[in-house]
C-alpha cells in the first residue's frame, strides 16, 4: 500500500485514526527507512502518529522493519549477550549516567554497545562523555570483547533511521523512530536490551513488546529517558527473558536530596569526570545503578546459559 494511503488511516485525529496491523506497520516504516516517502509525506506520517500514538501492534510491526534493515554487531564466542544501551535523550537537568552504566558493565566482565545520536540541540549526550573520556565513536562494525565499551552513531546502524529521528530538529516532536531505536538489538547473536520509559502510559505498550516480540530485556523508568537508572531513586525493574515477564523489583517510596559526589553541572567534561573518580573507587557508585548492573549480568548468565544448552 502507498504511503499516503497509510496517512489516511492513521491521520484522522485521536478519535478517528485507526491502527495498523503489525504487518502494515512494518510495509509504511520500510517505505519511510528506504527513502520511498518524500519529505512532506514522513512529517506526515510523525504528526499523525504523534496524535493517534502508538499501539502494541503497530510497535513490533515498526520494530520489525528497522530490525530487517540495521547493520548487525558479531555475536561473541562465549554465548554472552551483547549488552545494549539505547541513549537518545541526553542530559536536560542531571548528568547523563548512560556512560557510566555501560563502564560498569564492561568492568563486570560484559560486552556493551551503546548507540544512540543528538535529537535535540542543547542537550549532553552520552557519545560527548564517553568522546570525552576518551572513547571515540566507533567508525565501522566490528566484534565486541567481554569487558568492552563501544558507541556507534544511529547513522552507522541505518541511515534511514537517522534521517528520520533527526526530523524532530524541524518538527519539534518524538516520532516512531525514537520508541523503534530504543527496542533494537543490533545483533548477529544473542542481546540483551536495557530499555526505559518517562511516561508511565507507555509501560504497557512496552511491555506487550516485548512479549510479542521475544526479547530479552531489562526495563526501568528512566532518567530523563536515559536507559540509567536515576541515582536519586529505587524504582521498579521488570525483566523479559525470550518474553517472558518477571518483576525483579519494586518501586520504593522517596526521593534522595542528593547523591554523593554527582555534579550540579551536567556538560560532558563535568560528567565524564565524575564517572573517572567512580570507577576509580573516590566517590560511591550509586545505589540505583549498582543495583541495575547487578540484574543485567544476572540476566546475561542466564541469556548464556539458554544460548549453550
Amino acid at each position: 500500500m502507498s504511503i499516503g494511503a497509510y496517512i489516511k488511516q492513521i491521520g484522522r485525529g485521536a478519535r478517528g485514526a485507526k491502527g495498523l496491523t503489525r504487518a502494515q506497520a512494518a510495509d509504511l516504516l520500510g517505505q519511510v527507512l528506504d527513502g520511498q516517502a518524500s519529505e512532506l509525506e514522513v512529517g506526515a506520517f510523525c504528526v499523525a502518529m504523534r496524535i493517534k500514538g502508538e499501539t502494541a501492534e503497530e510497535m513490533c510491526g515498526f520494530v520489525d522493519a528497522a530490525q530487517a534493515r540495521i547493520a548487525r554487531f558479531p555475536a561473541g564466542a562465549d554465548g554472552r549477550p551483547l549488552i545494549v544501551l539505547p541513549s537518545y535523550n541526553g542530559a536536560r537537568k542531571l548528568p547523563v549516567l548512560t556512560p557510566l552504566l555501560a563502564l560498569l558493565l564492561a568492568r563486570a566482565g560484559q560486552r556493551v554497545l551503546l548507540h544512540g545520536m543528538r535529537t535535540e540541540s542543547g542537550r549532553v549526550v552520552s557519545s560527548d562523555v564517553l568522546t570525552a573520556f576518551d572513547l571515540p565513536a566507533l567508525t565501522a562494525i566490528k566484534s565486541i570483547a567481554p569487558g568492552e565499551v563501544a558507541h556507534v552513531g544511529t547513522a552507522l546502524l541505518h541511515p534511514g533511521l537517522a534521517r528520520l529521528l533527526a526530523t524532530r530538529e524541524t518538527l519539534g516532536l518524538r516520532n516512531p523512530g525514537h520508541s523503534v531505536a530504543k527496542l533494537l538489538a543490533p545483533c548477529a547473536g544473542p542481546a540483551l536490551l536495557v530499555s526505559s520509559y518517562t511516561h508511565p502510559a507507555y509501560f504497557d505498550v512496552l511491555c506487550t513488546s516485548f512479549a510479542t516480540l521475544g526479547l530479552d530485556a531489562l526495563l526501568s523508568r528512566g532518567l530523563e529517558g536515559e536507559p540509567a537508572a536515576d541515582p536519586r531513586r529505587a524504582s521498579r525493574l521488570d525483566a523479559f527473558v525470550a518474553g517472558a515477564h518477571q518483576l525483579l523489583d519494586e518501586q520504593q517510596p522517596g526521593t534522595a536530596s542528593e547523591v554523593p559526589g554527582l555534579p550540579a553541572a551536567i556538560d560532558a567534561a563535568s560528567t565524564a569526570d565524575y564517572t573517572r573518580r567512580v570507577l576509580a573507587g573516590e566517590l560511591p557508585v550509586p545505589a540505583a545503578l549498582q543495583r541495575q548492573v547487578d540484574h543485567i549480568v544476572r540476566l546475561s548468565a542466564r541469556i548464556t546459559a539458554r544460548t549453550k544448552t
